[in-house]
């Protein structure tokens, strides 16, 4: 048993397609003794029916999935040997699922939220998200993600009077700052960095939750998305957008966050890196 667990946000952009990488990237963590306890997923791009429990089972993961045809979807991963004993099974590794924002009508499965026990610390609150991307800040899809965006705040300050270890992961679509973009000029006031998206992102920051990555010295022009076209990998025109946010006694425990960009070199990869933070268990 390590004496830390590792959680991780990755888009992949269509599980169907980036199966074999999810399950590549577990296992070349694995052989590296720094496993990842904890991935949350999203744009899984599949119904639940077609989620596929089975292999991610086979390798030695639990999953808890809310899925959607062709869109959004989101899921939780969790390593079998990284539980406490009492939750070897799917039915008590995932305590208090929460799927979606409560008290908010929405067909888009964007939220899945659970409290896992890992073996030798206290239980975690997970919650892998899918923030809307907004489009453009002229659209109705902008008055749709502020919106959302209003109604998580909301939740999670409820979340967290319930759950003082609470961990957020997943793709955001807002770059907080203009370190996280590649040309903050040719950028600003558009969708992702517009004021009111990076305003929304602060409130999240005020209930008490950390940018892990920015907890420490991190290289400059580090990001987490680049588009496919333009050869924005290869030129590193990229913005980092996807951040996993700490509840203050995770964040006291936090002793490394990082993006790897390895999988971004893959074929046929996902346009999103997987972002990783390793907590202390003590």
């Amino acid at each position: 048993m390590t004496d830390f667990v590792r959680i991780a946000a990755w888009n992949v952009n269509s599980l169907k397609v980036r199966l074999p990488h999810v399950l590549r990237w577990l296992q070349d963590q694995e052989k590296k003794k720094q496993p990842i306890d904890a991935l949350c997923l999203q744009e899984l791009k599949l119904t639940d029916d077609k989620y596929p429990h089975k292999e991610l089972e086979d390798a030695g993961y639990l999953s808890l999935a809310a899925g959607q045809k062709t869109y959004n979807g989101v899921a939780i991963i969790v390593r079998k040997a990284a539980l406490a004993p009492i939750a070897s099974d799917t039915a008590t590794s995932f305590l208090k699922p929460i799927r979606n924002i409560p008290n908010y009508e929405d067909d888009q499965q964007r939220i899945l939220a659970a409290t896992i026990p890992f073996a030798g610390m206290q239980p975690m609150r997970l919650i892998s998200a899918y923030f809307p991307n907004g489009q453009s800040p002229d659209s109705d899809k902008f008055q749709y993600k502020l919106g959302w965006l209003n109604a998580l705040q909301t939740w999670l300050t409820d979340e967290l009077q319930q759950n003082q270890r609470l961990a957020l992961l997943g793709d955001f679509n807002i770059a907080p700052a203009d370190e996280d973009v590649h040309d903050p000029k040719a950028w600003e006031g558009q969708n992702l960095v517009s004021p009111p998206e990076r305003e929304a992102f602060q409130e999240l920051i005020k209930l008490g939750l950390t940018d892990s990555f920015r907890i420490f010295e991190q290289a400059p022009k580090t990001f987490s998305w680049w588009d496919y076209r333009m050869m924005g990998f290869r030129r590193n025109a990229g913005m980092r957008i996807d951040h996993i946010l700490l509840s203050e006694p995770l964040k006291e425990q936090c002793n490394a966050s990082i993006v790897d960009k390895g999988p971004r070199a893959w074929e046929q990869p996902s346009d999103h890196a997987p972002v990783v933070a390793t907590i202390s268990k003590s």
